[in-house]
């Protein structure tokens, strides 16, 4: 039986996905949008990642051991990463790993809470088995399991290509200099997270050393090698604990 928290939840990856839908198709279309919906979006992630983070760690509690737990939780990372979004300037592509997870979380909701209430079940798959689900149900749930790991490395791409965009907007001056450095070392903890993401930033490595190979300029290869070297170094020392792939 679904509780009220659990459709708490669900309330705030629906508001998510409703509002994070209208600003971006209006966004991308060119029209003029209000940042209403923008913020509505992570309002919805706030109120989701709440919930789950007050789940999975109990109530907050004063002490060093329940920080280090929280800050190694991934649900706690994109918590705070929400409340940055939602408190800061808009940047219309940081809405799209929100909108991902939450597609996601949405339709397992509608298959396993909503559905039931309101579809009649499917015929025993034995004579005298319990009744299956509805063949809607089945198929969304075939549907889900098929693309979560396409989704999720939409997802890893989509985080680098954010960073890229709040790196750049600090140097033209469209969003502040601490979103870069926020959003680095959330893409830090990422990686020693998520597989994902180890092989998006393993790809984009790859294709930037290509690139500059080609360019056949050593100068440009020489920055490129310094840079990377650097960027190494600081993203693996200290590693973080708490991983959970």
């Amino acid at each position: 039986m679904a509780t009220t928290q659990h459709y708490l939840w669900a309330g705030g990856h629906f508001l998510l996905l409703v509002s994070a839908l209208r600003y971006l198709v209006a966004y991308v279309s060119l029209k003029s949008v209000s940042s209403w919906w923008y913020r509505a979006s992570f309002l919805g992630a706030l109120v989701s990642y709440a919930i789950v983070c007050h789940k999975s760690l109990g109530s907050p509690q004063p002490n060093s051991a329940y920080i280090r737990k929280a800050m190694t939780d991934e649900n706690v990372q994109y918590l705070l990463l929400a409340f940055f979004w939602w408190s800061s300037k808009p940047v219309p592509v940081a809405l799209v790993p929100y909108f991902i997870f939450s597609l996601f979380h949405a339709l397992t909701f509608a298959r396993t809470t909503l559905m039931p209430r309101f579809l009649p079940p499917g015929p025993p798959a034995t004579a005298g088995g319990p009744p299956q689900p509805h063949p809607l149900a089945k198929r969304l749930q075939l549907w889900v399991k098929t693309n979560y790991d396409k989704a999720m490395r939409v997802v890893a791409y989509a985080e680098l290509l954010i960073f890229m965009r709040v790196l750049f907007g600090a140097l033209l001056f469209k969003n502040s200099f601490v979103a870069p450095l926020v959003y680095a070392h959330f893409i830090r903890q990422r990686y020693f997270q998520s597989a994902f993401t180890r092989d998006a930033i393993a790809t984009a490595d790859a294709r930037i050393g290509e690139l500059v190979h080609r360019s056949g300029n050593p100068v440009v290869a020489d920055v490129w090698g310094k840079a990377r070297d650097l960027v190494g170094r600081w993203a693996t020392f200290p590693a973080p604990a708490g991983g959970r792939d």
